[in-house]
């Protein structure tokens, strides 16, 4: 349970989301009511001082896990930013461990960008990166850079680990009254789900396009109806990095899957899903501000989106594939196996970051180009299908 500091804060957020209830005339749609339990200044899960990441958190990354992810990341887009001569951008640093990774790696490789720009939403988590970077030597901390937008013509790489994921959705269910989106109402100070007919025309798209690529205009048959996830607001992201992508490369790595995938005949409930001090659940109205809300992203739409703002697609494999392709078994194999405790650590992140059962088949990495640039590591993957 949390504590009552931690109780009182999530006490604020849900009035802050039953006001904004309110004043949106008594129903917000999940997309609105995600952004504000998410990112509401002060009152927010990202917005706010709370442990996110690692063991004493909610949840654990790849970069959290071991420094191999990075460092195999570092090897996929150094050639990009020794042709561009240009700079790395990551959205959605987290803690900052990732880029501490990336740049010890791009320091051994020869090629550090000329600027490594963070992309960070919370005041808390910039404070976090900016402690755990300042601790690199201070010729490589010099290089980095917190900004608040994207930057225009862009050259070199841009990567986004686990960023989609928390991109706010909407929510469509397909039933016997046809395609209306559900959103959040409010019952006697309490969240409640309750349908409206769908008001966004690209939400209104998206559905069309499922209901007629995935159910041939025949939805399964679901006494609740079938509900899934929308998220035009994580295609418009990927168009916009396309856009501001002058030339190099765009590498977005987070769990999902492609259309046909995604929207299942049997995932008749949809992806949304809670952490909370490790606990995996589906309760998106429990401790509003405590918890983080996410849902899996459908990898064809990201793919279109990508395509059509100009981008070359690279390649979409799953996480395993990419990092063994990137080189993970050679950067195990400079460890000395005889200082067993260390080297058998590391087998064991390795584990975690390629098993099937862990992280390897579960998390896909997609990527974009735009020049003559490249990610060898995944291009030479085994595709999937999208």
């Amino acid at each position: 349970m949390p504590s009552s500091e931690a109780m009182a804060h999530s006490t604020a957020c849900a009035a802050m989301l039953i006001e904004a209830i309110r004043e949106a005339g008594g129903w917000l749609s999940f997309a609105d009511f995600m952004a504000l339990a998410l990112y509401a200044p002060g009152l927010g899960y990202y917005a706010a001082g709370a442990r996110k990441f690692g063991a004493a958190g909610d949840f654990i990354t790849a970069p959290e896990i071991s420094p191999l992810f990075g460092a195999c990341v570092a090897r996929s887009v150094a050639d990009t930013i020794v042709a561009t001569k240009g700079d790395l951008l990551e959205l959605g640093p987290g803690t900052g461990q990732l880029a501490f990774d990336m740049l010890l790696a791009l320091e051994k490789l020869d090629a550090l960008p000329r600027k490594y720009f963070l992309l960070e939403v919370s005041a808390d988590l910039r404070q976090r990166q900016r402690e755990k970077l300042a601790t690199l030597p201070p010729a490589i901390f010099a290089r980095c850079e917190w900004i608040d937008s994207l930057p225009v013509d862009f050259a070199g790489a841009v990567i986004a680990n686990e960023v989609l994921d928390v991109v706010p959705v909407h929510l469509v269910v397909f039933g016997a009254e046809g395609m209306l989106e559900r959103g959040v109402a409010c019952l006697e100070e309490k969240f409640v789900w309750r349908d409206a007919p769908v008001a966004s025309a690209e939400v209104q798209a998206m559905a069309d396009t499922v209901n007629r690529a995935v159910f041939n205009h025949a939805p399964p048959p679901e006494p609740q109806g079938y509900v899934s996830e929308f998220a035009p607001q994580a295609t418009a992201l990927t168009a916009s990095l396309m856009h501001s992508l002058k030339a190099g490369v765009v590498l977005l790595i987070d769990y999902g899957f492609r259309r046909a995938e995604f929207y299942h005949p049997d995932r008749r409930t949809g992806t949304l899903m809670c952490h909370y001090r490790h606990h995996a659940h589906t309760d998106v109205f429990l401790h509003p501000g405590l918890q983080d809300i996410t849902a899996h992203v459908d990898f064809t739409s990201i793919a279109g989106a990508g395509v059509a703002a100009g981008g070359e697609l690279i390649g979409y494999a799953t996480q395993a594939n990419f990092l063994l392709g990137a080189g993970i078994t050679d950067l195990i194999a400079q460890h000395d196996p005889n200082q067993a405790a260390g080297y058998l650590a590391l087998t064991n992140q390795a584990q975690r970051l390629l098993s099937p059962a862990e992280m390897g088949e579960f998390f896909k990495v997609i990527g974009f180009a735009k020049g003559p640039h490249t990610i060898a590591a995944l291009q030479n993957s085994r595709q999937l299908p999208l």
